[in-house]
């Protein structure tokens, strides 16, 4: 980049850009130089945020993707958007890098890539076409507590007894932040969609050696998986999402799942077979967002949890406060003992993931955690889909090329029906409708299980 420092131009200006913003601080060699959303009020909120924090100057605000990506200051562009407009978002920057009216080192994508297998390669392909860097932003593999003890297990543990064998994975908190989260078709499912994304890519990323890539390491085998709505369809919870996003679904009738888990089996690169257990939830109700990961191998262990936090505090009942997220992301509370995490963008991994990603950029190179990466995410989620969908166990190889859920469609009913802690006693949703865009595998499915 000769020198100067790498244009970042930020396309999307919501809760999860705030907090690539607030990362910049302990960046070096790149600064924000545009935003972008469909509200150019919102573009420049962003905008003045980033310049209030000192990590852009006389940033440039757009209510136009193609005209950020043709601003001769823009290098490189973070795609922020939520997920039913992460197409055509980057198709378009695209289109402007082919037509030659813009000139970008790298694209960088927030999770997932998109709400089913077939749009997350039409975003690869898209950005493979342009000539495009490309990194998926999955910020849990960069979080210092994560990367540090993998790199310990590894080794301390696995040079001298073996490959570890078991990661679990969890991520919970009380519910999203914004009314397209909780819109299945718009978010492309519920919270396997929304947070197993993170959760499976951390289970591939601890699993696999330093300086591999799980996609050459691991070789997915078979997957079961459970979703069910327990609590926001409950009536209480249902009407409380109605009354605060007027026209969303009837979570009663049509809900997005709010639990989900799943247990993905690999053969890793020696040989051994492995496990990746996730599992998430939008129905933990304690002091707020809590990330938790276990690694077991033959002689060694390791476990993390984010509520552990960097500092605790307490509060009487005496004392009589607004409701806020200044402890923690997704706080749930105001009294009582509390923990604090002091520096949210650096213990979740933006700060890191950032770092690396502008550092490949500026140097022409390809960062590991590719947009391919994001395709493998999800095809593994979508047969999680299918797999709880059916009750069935998805193997591997399995054509999930045109599956939609059916919490995508608005096809899943569970609390019709009499089965258990919101499934129902057929399978979740029934097999796919004659003429819907959802679609049996075409192998690696054992029916019945």
């Amino acid at each position: 980049m000769n020198g100067k420092p790498l244009g970042i131009g930020m396309v999307g200006a919501g809760f999860i850009a705030r907090f690539h913003v607030r990362s910049w601080q302990a960046i070096r060699g790149s600064d924000i130089v545009a935003t972008a959303s469909r509200s150019l009020q919102s573009a420049r909120a962003l905008g003045a945020y980033a310049e209030e924090l000192g990590v852009g100057e006389d940033v440039s605000a757009y209510d136009d993707v193609a005209a950020l990506v043709r601003d001769e200051r823009v290098d490189a562009v973070w795609v922020l958007t939520p997920n039913h407009t992460r197409v055509d978002v980057i198709e378009a920057i695209c289109a402007e890098v082919t037509a030659g009216r813009a000139s970008l080192v790298g694209i960088a994508v927030e999770k997932p890539l998109g709400r089913n297998l077939a749009e997350a390669r039409r975003v690869a392909e898209a950005v493979r076409r342009a000539g495009l860097l490309h990194g998926y932003l999955e910020n849990q593999v960069y979080a210092p507590r994560l990367a540090r003890a993998r790199e310990l297990m590894w080794a301390r543990g696995a040079e001298r007894s073996g490959s570890p064998y078991l990661a679990r994975c969890t991520e919970e908190h009380s519910g999203p932040h914004a009314r397209w989260f909780w819109d299945s078709e718009a978010q492309g499912g519920g919270v396997l969609n929304d947070l197993m994304c993170h959760s499976v890519e951390a289970g591939r990323f601890l699993l696999t050696p330093p300086g591999e890539d799980p996609a050459e390491w691991l070789r997915p085998v078979s997957v079961t998986a459970t979703i069910a709505s327990l609590r926001w369809g409950r009536d209480a919870y249902a009407q409380r999402l109605t009354d605060s996003y007027p026209g969303l679904q009837d979570y009663r009738s049509t809900p997005a799942e709010d639990y989900a888990n799943a247990t993905f089996t690999f053969v890793g690169g020696d040989g051994e077979p492995v496990i990746v257990e996730a599992m998430t939830s939008w129905g933990f109700v304690g002091a707020g967002m809590r990330l938790s990961f276990e690694l077991l191998g033959p002689e060694y262990s390791m476990s993390a949890n984010s509520l552990t936090g960097d500092a605790t505090v307490f509060f009487s009942r005496d004392l009589r406060q607004s409701a806020g997220e200044d402890l923690l992301e997704k706080q749930n509370a105001e009294q009582g003992l509390m923990p604090v995490i002091a520096d949210e963008p650096a213990a979740y991994g933006y700060t890191a993931e950032n770092t690396h990603l502008t550092r490949m950029f500026a140097a022409g190179r390809q960062p590991a955690e590719s947009l391919d990466s994001g395709v493998a995410v999800t095809e593994l989620l979508m047969a999680a889909y299918y797999a709880a969908e059916h009750r069935t166990v998805v193997e591997w190889p399995v054509d999930l090329s045109d599956y939609v859920p059916a919490v995508a469609r608005r096809a899943w009913h569970p609390r019709g029906t009499s089965g258990a802690g919101g499934q129902p006693a057929a399978g979740p949703g029934g097999p796919p409708a004659p003429g819907t865009a959802s679609r049996t595998p075409a192998s690696g499915v054992e029916e019945g299980r």
